[in-house]
């Protein structure tokens, strides 16, 4: 994690000023025909979590994904794998006022590392401005992903991107926002839907991914599902008023494999 993440930019943009806000428009991925998904060693939304079998979630681990215009391909245990390509950038954002080198792991207010998986094709993205010339970068190009990007990793893959940038005066925009479309999820017909129950998100969201990992664990290695999940599985809220427990529901599509997936 020292070189990390890899960025085209800054960009300046012409006139740009703090107090502006920049209209992103996403307009084509082209990508070179290959990705990856890997678990790196105490990285990752089950990192510290405490495992005794010989081969858990932990990592590490790699799986290399083949790809055309439309589907990344794969091997997961005897299964064969087809994702719809949704391709976007992990990383877009404007420089912030803040001296000094800065992680690109977390978020922030300027966007950065995002990881939304609708900043894709037709989507309008608004990034404000807190310095002069913006200084917009992108990178981090994913083929697809889960919501959650559980494992820390999702079909990560190299792209050219075209965007088209348009500079909105005195918006006063202190945070990204975007406007988008459906997303290529909605080819799937059928899904597996494992609800995590808690009074925290957090282990309630766990609970979710880790019931999914168990149920594709008897097609393939743990740490196969546990990517599988980060690129394929969706974490959904499903509620937040029923206290003192909350649900987080995993959605894992069956659409996805070569062969009928069993639950139980």
């Amino acid at each position: 994690f020292s070189r990390i993440h890899p960025l085209t930019g800054p960009i300046e943009v012409k006139n740009a000023e703090p107090g502006d806000a920049l209209e992103i428009e996403f307009l084509e991925f082209k990508n070179k025909g290959w990705g990856w998904t890997g678990v790196l060693p105490g990285f990752g939304f089950l990192a510290d979590e405490q495992y005794t079998s010989p081969i858990d979630v932990l990592g590490p681990a790699l799986k290399i994904w083949k790809a055309d215009d439309n589907y990344a391909y794969a091997k997961f245990g005897d299964l064969e794998v087809k994702i719809p390509l949704n391709p976007f950038p992990g990383v877009i954002g404007t420089a912030l006022q803040t001296r000094g080198k800065l992680s690109t792991i977390p978020p922030r207010e300027n966007g950065g590392n995002m990881d939304i998986k609708h900043l894709t094709v037709g989507t309008k993205l608004y990034l404000p401005v807190f310095v002069k010339g913006a200084l917009l970068s992108v990178g981090d190009t994913h083929l697809a992903q889960g919501d959650g990007e559980v494992c820390g990793t999702a079909i990560e893959a190299p792209m050219e991107v075209t965007m088209k940038i348009k500079l909105l005066k005195n918006v006063g925009l202190s945070q990204p926002v975007f406007v988008t479309k459906k997303v290529k999820e909605t080819e799937y017909n059928e899904y597996i839907a494992y609800p995590g129950i808690d009074n925290n998100l957090w282990i309630a969201s766990k609970k979710a991914i880790k019931g999914i990992i168990s149920i594709l664990s008897k097609y393939m290695t743990p740490v196969e599902a546990y990517m599988l999940a980060s690129v394929a599985v969706n974490l959904r809220v499903s509620e937040v008023v029923d206290v003192p427990n909350w649900i987080v529901t995993a959605y894992l599509p069956k659409d996805i494999f070569n062969k009928e997936i069993e639950i139980l």
